[in-house]
């Protein structure tokens, strides 16, 4: 069940990045719209809820530490795009800043797309 119908692309995506810190995918859900698209780093997209919080699973188990922080937002009608600092540390590794761009479709207080664009040779040396 959505609850979120009342609230702004841009509220929503602020509460959604904020949720990253706890690593509970499930806490994630919510946020995600049954058939979101999500692509990451120029990967092949993940499409669907349980398969995008199957990989934030995997994403999570492999990292101490995740602190998604975000710089800016700009929001045009259902459109929130955001530079992002995705704050990643292995475990017994310090935190790496990875500088991201993240672009998110919003459609009735749900996440319906979103990818995200980094340079991931550089974040694979920052780790």
């Amino acid at each position: 069940m959505n609850t979120m119908n009342t609230t702004s692309p841009g509220q929503v995506v602020t509460g959604f990045v904020a949720t990253f810190a706890s690593k509970d995918p499930a806490r994630l859900a919510p946020f995600l719209a049954p058939g979101v698209e999500f692509e990451a780093y120029g990967e092949r997209p993940v499409v669907g809820r349980d398969a995008v919080l199957m990989t934030w699973g995997g994403v999570f188990a492999n990292f101490e530490r995740v602190e998604f922080s975000t710089l800016h937002q700009a929001v045009t009608g259902d459109v929130v795009l955001e530079e992002q600092v995705h704050g990643l540390a292995l475990p017994g590794r310090h935190l790496a800043p990875i500088r991201n761009v993240a672009v998110y479709r919003v459609r009735d207080g749900q996440i319906v797309e979103w990818r995200d664009y980094t340079d991931s040779q550089h974040a694979r040396t920052l780790l």
